[in-house]
């Protein structure tokens, strides 16, 4: 009996942390989205903390319609779902090139990509700005979506390498048999098989390029090509800043990062345990 008492009080004190810690990780989206409901006044005197006396709806639409919310929204989309395709298909072509094929080189083109991780953005921020101009990127989104591209492909090559060399060979090598070349090996086995880690990828590589800000300020000279985080800087102004129509700007920058999460969250899960499942 004892045991049991400390076996359930374990898991009682266990429970507790785990939503004590919840609700420290969750306060910060509630208070921003009460924060987007407020005046001035209510932010910074009245009400700073709780919950909105009146719904200032208008937040939203000021946000939307005069600070050019729609134009910095539809950047940060575009930007960041083609860095998302673009990591995804160059990582896993050269994942499963240098997992699978055998040739002179791939382990050290592997070692090489993957070093691409320890290198600090601010260290390549001076020759990346030199590049990206004197390709005269600079005024196209694409100046962004390669930057980002590059930035990420070491890390979506480690984890396509990790998970194609935990699959066995011999599926492909049945296929094989049946008669099926190498395409087809790729596109209908290989593919289906590394969904769960390129749910986790899109999700990973989605969030860096819809949020990163370092790389956007320097990259984009033009006000018409600015992402939201850029877009969100330039808010303040100079004298009056409206905080409540700033809150409502974070909060709609906030919703497709949410929603990305929502809708791939399984495959998150199944990519912590599909490894296990392949082996056993």
């Amino acid at each position: 009996m004892s045991n049991r008492k400390k076996i359930s009080f374990g898991k009682a004190v266990f429970a507790l942390f785990c939503w004590f810690y919840a609700a420290i990780s969750i306060y910060p989206v509630i208070w921003l989205l009460f924060y987007s409901f407020k005046n001035n006044s209510e932010i910074f005197v009245t009400n700073p903390f709780g919950i909105p006396t009146t719904l200032h709806v208008e937040n939203y639409a000021k946000a939307w319609s005069q600070y050019n919310v729609p134009m910095y929204f539809l950047n940060s989309l575009i930007v960041s779902v083609a860095t998302v395709v673009l990591t995804i298909a160059f990582a896993l072509l050269f994942s499963y090139a240098t997992s699978r094929m055998r040739f002179k080189g791939r382990f050290i083109m592997t070692i090489y990509l993957s070093l691409g991780m320890f290198i600090p953005v601010q260290a390549i921020l001076i020759p990346v700005a030199k590049t990206v101009n004197s390709l005269g990127l600079d005024t196209t989104r694409w100046g962004l979506i390669l930057v980002y591209t590059a930035i990420n492909l070491s890390f979506a090559t480690l984890v396509y390498y990790g998970s194609l060399k935990g699959l066995p060979v011999e599926l492909e090598e049945a296929a094989c048999i049946d008669g099926a070349n190498i395409v087809t090996c790729f596109l209908k086995i290989i593919v289906p098989l590394v969904k769960p880690a390129t749910a986790t990828l899109v999700i990973y590589i989605f969030l860096n390029a819809w949020n990163e800000f370092i790389l956007a300020n320097v990259l984009v000279v033009k006000d018409e090509l600015k992402t939201l985080p850029l877009g969100i800087l330039f808010l303040q102004g100079a004298f009056t800043t409206d905080w409540g129509a700033m809150g409502a700007t974070m909060v709609i920058a906030s919703l497709p990062t949410i929603l990305l999460y929502v809708i791939f969250s399984k495959k998150v899960e199944d990519a912590m345990t599909i490894g296990g499942a392949v082996k056993g």
